[in-house]
C-alpha cells in the first residue's frame, strides 16, 4: 500500500487526504492547526504531531500550504527523513521563483519533485474533479497518476519543472481579471438603473460568458458567499502572476489595477471570505 503524508489540510489539502484515504492509500498528514486533520479521522486520515513525523516513512509527500515560504519552512526539516526513492508532490500556487528553489532543495536530498499546483476551488477538490497541471521527469509519471487519477478530472502532463506553476499563474490571473470585471459590471447594471440579475441572465449560454463568470455573478447578486476561494490567496496569486510578468519585461495592468483595491478588502476584514464576496464589497455592490 503506498504511504501519502499530505502537509497542509486547509480548504484545498483536507479533501486531498480526505479522498486519498478512501481510495484506499495510507494517509498521514500534518497541520498547523491539529484540530483540522484529527476531524479527518473518520475518514481515515492519520494525524502527526510534526511534519516529518508525518513524511517518515512515507513514498509520497503532498504539500499544500499557503506560499512558498510557509513551503520551505515545513519541508527544511522534513526532507531530512525522506527516502532517496520518494517523489514530493508540491500542489501549492507558490511562483516560478519557489517553485525552482524548492526542486533544487529537493535535488540537493535527491528527492524527485513533481511541481503540480491545481486549479479549481473547494468544491471539485471535494468531488475529485481538480485539474493537475503537472510538470517532472517522465520516469516518475506512473508513480503519481493513481494518485492524480483519485483527485482529478484530469491532468495536465508539461515537460518542464516549473510549467505547472507558470500555467497556474496564467489561470488564476484570468480568474483574477474575470472576477474583478463581473464585479464591477454588475455594479454599473445597478447604477444604470437595472437589477443586476438582469446581466448575468442576459450573458449566460452566449458568447461573452464563461461558466466561472457565470457561477459567480450569480453567487454576487444572491449574495451566496460560501468560501471557495478566499480572497487572501487570490490576490497572493495575482501577486504572483503581477510579479513573474514584470520579471519577464511585461506589465500587467488590469491586475495591477485591481490589486490594491483587494489589499484594502483584505485590511478591511475581507480576507478570509470568498473571492466573490470581498471583490462585490469592494466594488461597492449589495454588500
Amino acid at each position: 500500500m503506498t504511504t501519502v503524508a499530505v502537509l497542509g489540510t486547509g480548504t484545498m489539502g483536507a479533501p486531498i487526504a480526505r479522498n486519498l484515504a478512501r481510495a484506499g492509500f495510507a494517509v498521514r498528514a500534518w497541520n498547523r492547526t491539529p484540530a483540522r486533520v484529527q476531524a479527518l479521522a473518520a475518514d481515515g486520515v492519520g494525524y502527526a504531531p510534526q511534519p516529518a513525523a508525518a513524511a517518515a516513512r512515507a513514498d509520497v509527500v503532498i504539500t499544500m500550504l499557503a506560499d512558498g515560504a510557509a513551503v520551505e519552512q515545513v519541508m527544511v526539516g522534513t526532507l531530512e527523513v525522506l527516502s532517496p526513492q520518494a517523489v514530493w508532490i508540491q500542489m501549492s500556487t507558490v511562483g516560478v521563483e519557489w517553485t525552482e528553489r524548492l526542486a533544487a532543495a529537493a535535488a540537493r536530498r535527491g528527492v524527485v519533485f513533481v511541481d503540480a499546483p491545481v486549479s479549481g476551488s473547494s468544491e471539485p477538490a471535494e468531488k475529485g474533479q481538480l485539474l493537475i497541471l503537472a510538470s517532472g521527469a517522465r520516469a516518475v509519471r506512473a508513480r503519481v497518476e493513481p494518485i492524480f487519477d483519485v483527485l482529478s478530472r484530469q491532468t495536465l502532463w508539461l515537460d518542464r519543472v516549473g510549467d505547472g506553476s507558470r500555467l497556474k499563474l496564467a489561470l488564476n490571473n484570468w480568474l483574477a481579471v474575470q472576477v474583478e470585471g463581473m464585479a464591477e459590471t454588475l455594479a454599473l447594471t445597478e447604477a444604470l438603473g437595472l437589477d443586476p440579475r438582469l446581466f448575468v441572465h442576459t450573458i449566460a449560454g452566449g458568447p461573452l460568458a464563461s461558466a466561472y463568470a457565470v457561477a459567480k455573478g450569480n453567487a454576487m447578486v444572491d449574495g451566496d458567499f460560501v468560501a471557495g476561494f478566499p480572497l487572501r490567496h487570490a490576490a497572493k496569486d495575482a501577486t504572483l502572476a503581477r510579479d513573474a510578468a514584470r520579471e519577464g519585461g511585461l506589465s500587467l495592468p488590469l491586475t495591477a489595477a485591481l490589486l490594491p483595491r483587494w489589499q484594502d478588502a483584505i485590511a478591511h476584514g475581507h480576507g478570509d471570505d470568498d473571492v466573490a464576496s470581498a471583490v462585490t464589497a469592494s466594488a461597492g455592490q449589495l454588500v
